[in-house]
Order: structure tokens, then sequence, then C-alpha cells
């Protein structure tokens, strides 16, 4: 697709909206390609997302920010303005683990996964090879201290320039402080179908429990353990003669394919969070 903006908007419900801000773009010989609406009722909130074929506009995406800042206060909206010029940065942490890296790392070298990793960060040495083989810096973290480890994991995402962290089973609980440092930025993968089997080892719990279906979630961290917003979600059917190291193995599988999913909803600017919950543009 040629360059395009992506406006997204979530703001109180009321009349106008929708007329309000296609006829902002159309004054200006916008071209709409793509539009999504949702309105959440229980909330009274309106949740928005255009494309704009960028070469449709007699201006760049800077003024475009500029020129649409009294609408967005006439209807208290809060929004943003992407540029697909621009490539989301994703600094992917990582720990022994490799099946989501090695998915991730294969969609960025394809092309499908239109990104920039400008680092993979990890908490043991296992991966370097195979990351720099990408040619990608690795960078281990010690995690002895954990608060000075993950004070240099904020500082490396920061310093990075990084849009978005990845937890690709990054074996780690990450310190409240780093969560509400960066809100709405930070996607981890868990390898269940939440919110049951929260914490360590669920493929245990839930063979233990002798559920019918496992599953993984993709989602935004907050500082409440594996309870932040859910983006993607997906099972697969088991039965009473899987093993534990069955459940293992066919949850690799969903959570290579859940984290990909739910992380190009998010690199495309398709999920607005509302509450504890999100709207998926899809």
């Amino acid at each position: 697709m040629s360059q395009h903006y992506t406006l997204t908007i979530s703001c109180p419900d009321r009349a106008g909206i929708i007329a309000a801000v296609s006829g902002f773009i159309a004054q200006h010989g916008g071209f709409i390609v793509e539009a999504s609406y949702h309105t959440e009722h229980e909330e009274r909130r309106f949740f928005m997302r255009q494309e704009i074929r960028a070469d449709s506009l007699p201006f760049d995406a800077g003024e475009f920010r500029q020129r649409f800042v009294p609408l967005a206060g006439e209807f208290s909206m809060d929004w943003q303005l992407a540029d697909s010029a621009r490539k989301k940065r994703l600094v992917i942490l990582v720990s022994k683990q490799d099946h989501c890296l090695d998915d991730l790392l294969y969609r960025w070298r394809s092309g499908e996964l239109q990104v920039d990793i400008p680092c993979v960060i990890s908490n043991h040495e296992d991966l370097r090879s195979f990351v720099e083989w990408h040619g990608i810096p690795f960078i281990h973290v010690e995690m002895s201290d954990k608060a000075a480890a993950f004070e240099r994991i904020g500082a490396l995402f920061a310093q990075h320039h990084g849009d978005t962290m990845v937890l690709a089973r990054f074996m780690q609980i990450l310190p409240p402080a780093l969560c509400q440092r960066f809100p709405g930025r930070i996607i981890n993968i868990h390898h269940s179908f939440l919110p049951s089997f929260i914490g360590a080892r669920p493929y245990h719990q839930a063979h233990q429990r002798g559920v019918k279906l496992i599953g993984a979630t993709c989602h935004y961290v907050t500082d409440e353990l594996d309870a932040g917003p859910i983006i993607e979600q997906d099972t697969v059917r088991i039965d009473h003669g899987d093993t534990v190291d069955d459940l293992v193995r066919y949850g690799r599988d969903i959570e290579k394919t859940v984290l990909s999913r739910g992380l190009r909803y998010h690199i495309e600017d398709r999920v607005l969070v509302c509450g504890n919950k999100t709207v998926v543009f899809k």
C-alpha cells in the first residue's frame, strides 16, 4: 500500500463525530481508503480508525496534526495520527525459549512485519548468535539485581527510541514502575487462555485441571500480573491422552500465531484501549 496516515480517535459518544472528521478530511481533498467505527454503549464512548492516502492531502502529517487540534478539542478526543512512512521500532525481550522470537524475526526478515528492530534484550546469552546472524544487536542484561536490571532495560528502550516493547517469552515479571512508565507500549504473549491459569507453569495447571482447551493470549502489560487489556487469543482442543509435554508443544504453535497477529494489529494502529478491554479494528 502507498504511504498513508492512520487516524485513531477515542472520545465521548455524541452526534456528529463521523461527519466532522470526514468533513475535515474531505475539505482538504483527502481520500479515505479504510474506515472503522465502534461505540461502547456502557461507557458511552466512541472509537474511530481511518486510513487516508498521504498523496491526496496538500500537507504533511505534522501540519495535519496542527490543523486537527481545534476539531479534536471540540469533541474532547484522545487521538493520534501515524504515518506509514515511519516504521514502528520494536525492542524484543526474550529469555531462553526461541520459538516466538524465531517467528517474529522470520516475519520481519520476509517483510511481513514492516518494523525496525533496533535490538533484542535477554537475561541469558543463549540466543546471541541467532540474533546477531540477523544483523540485530543483542544485549545481555544480568538479572541478579532485578531493580538495576529493569532500570537498565527501561533506559535501553528509551535509548533505542523504542515504540513497543515485546515480551517474546521473557520469563520475568516486570516491575510496576516500568509498566507505568510505558502504558500501552508493552506487549506480552502469555501461554494460557487468560484469565485462566495466570502466572507460571500454566500448561501444568491446565493438565492438572483436566481442561479440554488450551490457548495463548497476547495482551498489554500492566502492573497487575497477566491482567492487562487483551489484544488477541486462540485455542486448541486437547484430550485426556495428552501429556504436559504435548500441551507445551501444541501451545508453542498457538503462542507464535497469537503474538504475531496481536503485534500486527498493534503496529497497524488497529487496537484502541477502553478501560481494561480493547477495540480491535481488523
